[in-house]
């Protein structure tokens, strides 16, 4: 047997014993991931948006 065939079969069988969440607990965690993943998007954006803004009054302030 080639070596790709008995990695897809080993993981195949691996994945047959993972224990997936129920959906009580799985919908409320994939809300925190997204609300966590938002708030940093945003946090991302104002921190670019003041950094331009700074970095702009930087170059006016020194004739660049």
């Amino acid at each position: 047997m080639t070596k790709p065939a008995k990695y897809v079969r080993e993981v195949a069988r691996e994945a047959k014993r993972i224990r997936w969440p129920k959906g009580d607990v799985l919908f409320p965690t994939i809300a925190v991931v997204i609300c966590i993943t938002v708030f940093a998007a945003l946090f991302i954006v104002l921190e670019d948006l003041t950094a331009n803004a700074i970095i702009n009054l930087l170059k006016q302030a020194f004739g660049g």
